[in-house]
């Protein structure tokens, strides 16, 4: 630890999070979308955000294009720079947790040990991982981005599924399959899932002793 991390000190704000979360009327928490680009992250991720906002839910989502417009627009695609985004997406989206916040992050996330980093900065009922399955053959049919035909043509190095490997979730808290399913049943499910789970619940209020 450097001299200037020993000066660092953590300002604690007058509210909690139960605190917001009441406020809200519902639990925060992170839902991390994982897969191939092509997949339906970010179309999930936003369909279902505005499913929850027409519900009265707090929610955001941060898509991974989008925040390399702004907060990551200096990290390139290396195994390193792709390490160093989640790390501060997943920073981010602690604090979003902290606001009382459902956040809905959308990121290929290929490597099973950062997914592993992100999630350990979470209590476990707080993350959510949601694998979008989809084979590599349907996001190359679909490629909305043209970015298969960029990187078939070796335009793009560390493409993941053409270049740069992808490690498939081992156990999601959910598996979507963009292949199977139509995006309103998709989105369908992972409300069921919020729901069972307690995450749009209004949270228990603290208690007090009474003298």
């Amino acid at each position: 630890m450097s001299k200037e991390e020993r000066n660092i000190t953590w300002q604690q704000s007058s509210l909690s999070r139960n605190e917001r979360e009441l406020h809200n009327g519902h639990r925060s928490r992170a839902l991390w979308f994982t897969g191939l680009s092509g997949a339906g992250k970010s179309s999930l991720a936003f369909a279902l955000e505005q499913h929850l906002h027409d519900r009265g839910v707090r929610c955001y989502v941060l898509d991974g294009d989008n925040v390399r417009h702004g907060l990551n627009r200096d990290l390139g695609f290396t195994a390193e720079d792709r390490q160093e985004n989640l790390r501060r997406i997943s920073e981010v989206a602690k604090l979003m947790v902290d606001a009382g916040l459902l956040v809905l992050s959308a990121f290929i996330s290929p490597h099973a040990q950062d997914r592993e980093m992100v999630r350990q900065l979470f209590e476990p009922e707080d993350f959510i991982e949601i694998y979008v399955q989809c084979s590599i053959e349907e996001c190359e049919r679909r490629d909305p981005k043209g970015l298969y035909k960029k990187a078939r043509k070796g335009d793009i190095p560390h493409f993941t599924g053409i270049s740069a490997p992808y490690d498939v979730p081992e156990d999601p808290s959910l598996i979507i399959d963009t292949e199977q399913l139509p995006l309103d049943e998709a989105v369908q499910k992972i409300v069921q899932y919020l729901e069972l789970t307690g995450a749009l619940q209004l949270p228990l209020a603290p208690t007090t002793n009474q003298v």
